[in-house]
């Protein structure tokens, strides 16, 4: 048995780099892995959150999600806080850690930043809790991009420290899947700093609801040098924007950046950048009006995610069940 799990934050108004580096990849893992996606509203909460805002961001990732291509019938997509194993292995896990290596995770000390006081215990536990979320369902690959390697190594330290513990092979140690030709997708307005939401630009990034013009837009007005594209790919060496677009195109296109590079080499962005344009209206487009009718029906989207969450339940709960045998937890998980 091959089983996957990842998880996306409910972060509200995915953009291509969510796309490239985690959704499409998740959707050809389906064809040759058991598959559970989460909404990870658990992590979320981690940093403030309006509980409004929450619950629309939520519908919106599972929405695109499913634009996307994920199948809620042959792979299990809910939100995390509706399967209480979750949160319940991720205590017994708090146990099992060592503060010497919590303390050695980058993002945590990226995200508190000077402010390290202030955060709370869950920002600073976060990679106890995921390790919950995979081996919950004793996961056996995990899609990771480059930020989250640090975690899935603590996750397999932590399987390993409570095997050791109980005397017992129980946890499988989950391998990482990195799939992708554009796993890390750079900004539009900085090839050296990663596309994200909170870049105060709306420039910097395409995102899931963007309609054509908006695309055609963001990507004309991206940073450029005055170098014509090189014809092979080490010509890109000291061009981070001139990289990261030809990275996005063949990520999109399917192809390589050979081939990419063989038929645009030689031509100024002038060319490029509205053909690149082109293949991201041509692949995103689809997904965006698909996402749009799930939105307009947020009671399917709910029915889904309820449905996905009973899915996992039974997966979780015996696994908790040996779990809270090992541990020696006297009763029943009520859970």
């Amino acid at each position: 048995m091959r089983r996957i799990f990842s998880g996306i934050q409910p972060t509200g108004n995915l953009h291509l780099g969510n796309y490239l580096g985690a959704i499409q990849n998740w959707v050809k893992l389906q064809d040759d892995f058991e598959c559970i996606y989460c909404v990870v509203d658990l992590h979320a909460i981690t940093v403030p959150q309006d509980p409004v805002e929450l619950t629309k961001s939520t519908r919106e990732v599972a929405a695109s999600v499913l634009a996307a291509g994920i199948n809620p019938e042959t792979s299990i997509l809910f939100n995390q806080s509706q399967v209480p194993q979750h949160a319940e292995l991720a205590w017994i896990f708090n146990c099992v850690a060592r503060l010497g290596w919590l303390n050695r995770m980058t993002q945590f000390k990226e995200k508190a930043g000077k402010n390290r006081e202030n955060a709370t215990v869950g920002l600073y536990a976060y990679p106890t809790l995921m390790a919950a979320d995979i081996l919950a369902y004793k996961a056996t690959h995990v899609p990771v991009g480059d930020d989250q390697k640090q975690h899935l190594e603590l996750t397999r330290d932590i399987a390993q420290a409570f095997n050791a513990m109980y005397g017992e092979e129980f946890f499988p140690l989950p391998e990482p899947q990195i799939l992708g030709k554009a796993t890390r997708v750079m900004s539009l307005r900085d090839g050296n700093a990663k596309m994200s939401k909170s870049d105060p630009s709306e420039y910097s990034r395409i995102t899931m609801t963007d309609d054509a013009d908006a695309i055609m837009t963001k990507i004309k007005k991206a940073k450029t040098d005055p170098e014509p594209l090189p014809s092979e790919a080490d010509g890109l060496e000291g061009r981070p924007e001139a990289r990261n677009l030809v990275s996005i195109y063949a990520a999109l296109a399917e192809c390589s950046v050979d081939d990419v590079l063989a038929e645009y080499g030689g031509q100024g962005f002038g060319v490029f950048k509205p053909a690149l344009a082109e293949v991201a209206i041509a692949k995103l487009a689809p997904i965006t009006d698909q996402m749009n009718v799930y939105m307009q029906d947020p009671q399917q989207i709910d029915a889904i995610l309820k449905d996905g969450a009973e899915r996992a339940h039974a997966i979780a709960q015996p696994i908790m069940g040996d779990i809270r045998r090992l541990t020696g937890f006297l009763g029943a998980s009520l859970g």
